[in-house]
This record gives structure tokens, C-alpha cells and sequence, in this order.
């Protein structure tokens, strides 16, 4: 994930998410030090992929991710005033819209597409008024991927992927980007992730 902030960072901050060990979050205000008149908080996070079995009953992991993402819709700080200029940058690790996965009911009893996990993401981009960038600028019923399985033969031919990785923007930036790509080659690199990049350009 990459966003065109251009000058250095002045501060920055954590969140630790309750039941967990380590951080999944970090938060980078830029402002006078980085040249800026008016600060630009950037927020990173990596969501918890959750497992493979959409049951909290059986499945710790995938209860601990919808716990991640209710104290993320919860979070002050996720909750721009209106002149507030604010962006989120991650790996959400769920694909929240019916077009973000290759087939979308194949993909309903799945991790990262369950209703439940589409709920609570949608919840957190609601509570804080986030303009979902790549949806602004590709519009539903257009796919989008940024993440394809290793566990496909040819990930290219099968073309499975799901759109995990997202950049929102606050209601302050939300004329202010020129640009969304993908980067969808690199997932054909040698030893590549199965996440790919996406970029934004937005004048700050």
C-alpha cells in the first residue's frame, strides 16, 4: 500500500488491539516539520486474515478478528472531524462489496467475505464517513483484486482474487485524489506475495 505523502513524518502512534499480542496499527501525523500548513494523519493497518473456518465457536482466530474490527469502528481516532485530513492505508484482509471477489456466492461461507465480516468493515468505514478511494474512482459492477491465492495452479488464468487492501480517505480529502492503480504484475514475480500494491495520488 502506498500513498503520496512526500515528506517525513512528526509523530506517530499506536494501537494495540485487545487479545492481542502485538500492534496492527500505526498512525503517522505529517504537519509543520514535513512542510505541511494543515496535518495529514495516515493510518496503517493490517487486519487479522482470521482462519479458514468462519465459526467463532471452533475458530479463535476469526473471533478475534471481529473483535479487531468492532474496536476499530469504536476508535476515536477513526472518527475525522469535518475538516480533519485523514487517510487509511492496510491490508483490511476482507473484501467487503459483492464485485470485490471473483464469485460472490461462492465466497459467502469463505474468511474475508462471511456477511458478518462485511458488516463490521462496512460499519467501520461508515462510523468514521470514509471515502473508500477505489470504489470512487471503479465503481461497482467493475472487479477489482489485489489479492490472489497461492494455492492457485495458474493465478493468472483462474484470475480468483478478492480485493483485501484498501486506502480511504476522509471527507476532507475527498476531492483531493487523482489517481488509483494496481499493481496487478507484480503478483507474477518470483517469490511474490500474494498481495499486490495499490496506489494513490492525492494533493496534501
Amino acid at each position: 500500500m502506498y500513498c503520496a505523502c512526500r515528506k517525513p513524518s512528526a509523530r506517530t502512534t499506536p494501537f494495540r488491539s485487545s487479545g492481542s499480542s502485538g500492534s496492527r496499527h500505526i498512525a503517522v501525523t505529517f504537519g509543520e516539520k514535513a512542510g505541511l500548513q494543515d496535518p495529514v494523519t495516515v493510518h496503517n493497518f493490517y487486519v487479522p486474515a482470521g482462519g479458514d473456518e468462519p465459526d467463532v465457536m471452533v475458530n479463535p482466530k476469526f473471533e478475534h478478528k471481529l473483535t479487531f474490527l468492532d474496536e476499530m469502528r469504536d476508535l476515536d481516532t477513526l472518527r475525522p472531524a469535518q475538516k480533519d485530513r485523514a487517510i487509511i492505508v492496510g491490508d483490511l484482509n476482507v473484501a467487503p462489496l459483492e464485485h470485490d471477489v471473483w464469485n460472490h456466492k461462492a465466497l459467502l461461507k469463505v474468511v474475508s467475505h462471511t456477511p458478518i465480516e462485511c458488516e463490521k468493515l462496512t460499519a467501520v468505514r461508515e462510523a468514521g464517513n470514509w471515502i473508500d478511494i477505489a470504489r470512487a474512482r471503479i465503481p461497482e459492477p467493475e472487479k477489482i483484486y489485489t489479492w490472489w491465492s497461492y494455492r492457485a495452479p495458474d493465478w493468472a488464468a483462474a484470475n480468483k482474487g478478492r480485493r483485501l487492501d484498501h486506502i480511504w480517505v476522509s471527507q476532507a480529502l475527498g476531492d483531493r485524489h487523482h489517481s488509483f492503480e494496481i499493481a496487478r504484475d507484480t503478483r507474477g514475480w518470483l517469490g511474490p506475495s500474494d498481495h499486490v500494491p495499490v496506489t494513490t495520488e492525492l494533493e496534501v
